[in-house]
């Protein structure tokens, strides 16, 4: 099966087996993993944060922070689009009685300054409203085809974030692709937020776990969150070992993920009925359009699926493919192969 589903799809590389079974172990709620620890300094430079904290999975280390950041009652501005809205089963809500507030999101991930103060509003002193009291963004945005946020805008974010007193949090699951694809530091991406998280289990290929980060006392507040959510780990050092071998060896191949990408989203271009821009295509996520006649998207991955190529269906109309480690250049030509000879058996 050529895998293109997600880059959660990722196995561990033979390198970080070893370093698992090898891994200096203790007790992770009491601070004493000598793996652990490393991996969260590690992070935390990685991104220039002051302190880090190792999480089972993005959507705790996305909630811990939420429920860090804004009291009860209170209201987080997020996209529309955004994962922390619609794919983190609206843990903010459910967990810290926290409100929602989907603002419109950009075709390159953004969102707009004029609509985040429209969420505010027009008396602050009024108590039937609930106060803004953080701003969410996402780096890459995984629905806007895998765009990085510019640091120019970024940049008139935190000034806007500053001017309204409200902390920014970055959703970077895949803030390396970002930093990769740029060409600039993780952490002077992150330097425009308060907290973020990034995962070691997508592109990086850890089997399991993200990381969440930001200065040392809402990290030590974070750690408390992550214990009362089911979060503490013993003998953590298991796969943080793997976490290590992600943060040292694993970013800069990132470059050849891009790579695959824009191969893929450019043999997609030759093929009468499917719809792409392969101008597009800046990091690991292509998202394309079947306009053949006679040929739905349900009915288009069924034919994909069963020709031994795997991909999703991601709303508004659109196919998601993800390119990871697990693929080659020769899966891409078959994959594009796949997708040329679906189309052709409906004209």
């Amino acid at each position: 099966m050529i895998e293109m589903r997600s880059d959660t799809f990722t196995l561990p590389t033979e390198q970080m087996l070893s370093a698992m079974t090898q891994a200096a172990l203790g007790d992770d709620v009491y601070g004493e993993d000598p793996t652990v620890n490393r991996l969260e300094e590690l992070a935390a430079k990685s991104v220039g944060k002051p302190a880090a904290c190792l999480m089972p999975s993005g959507t705790m280390a996305n909630l811990a922070a939420l429920l860090v950041h804004v009291p009860r009652g209170g209201k987080v501005l997020v996209g529309n689009e955004s994962d922390i809205y619609l794919y983190e089963a609206g843990g903010a809500s459910v967990c810290g009685g926290i409100v929602y507030e989907p603002i419109p999101t950009r075709p390159d991930g953004t969102l707009a300054l004029s609509d985040l103060a429209a969420a505010f509003p027009p008396d602050p002193e009024d108590s039937q409203f609930a106060l803004p009291s953080l701003i969410c963004v996402e780096n890459t945005h995984n629905r806007m085809g895998g765009r990085p946020l510019s640091l120019t805008y970024l940049a008139e974010l935190r000034s806007f974030a500053d001017e309204h007193g409200l902390p920014v949090h970055m959703d970077g699951a895949r803030i390396f692709n970002a930093a990769v694809a740029t060409g600039v530091p993780a952490a002077e991406i992150a330097a425009h937020a308060d907290s973020l998280q990034f995962c070691l289990s997508k592109g990086l290929s850890a089997p399991i776990g993200s990381i969440l980060a930001g200065d040392t006392a809402f990290v030590e507040k974070a750690r408390r969150v992550r214990k009362m959510l089911g979060g503490g780990m013993r003998q953590a050092g298991v796969f943080a070992a793997a976490g290590v071998v992600s943060l040292t060896s694993m970013i800069d191949r990132l470059a050849d993920d891009h790579r695959l990408a824009a191969l893929f989203a450019a043999g997609l271009a030759e093929v009468d009925g499917i719809d792409v821009d392969p101008g597009s295509i800046t990091t690991n996520i292509i998202l394309f359009r079947v306009t053949a006649e006679g040929l739905d998207d349900t009915a288009f991955l069924h034919a994909a699926q069963q020709r031994g190529l795997a991909m999703g269906e991601f709303g508004h109309g659109r196919i998601r493919a993800v390119t990871h480690r697990g693929l080659t250049p020769e899966d891409v030509s078959a994959a594009v192969a796949i997708v040329a000879d679906i189309v052709r058996e409906v004209r």
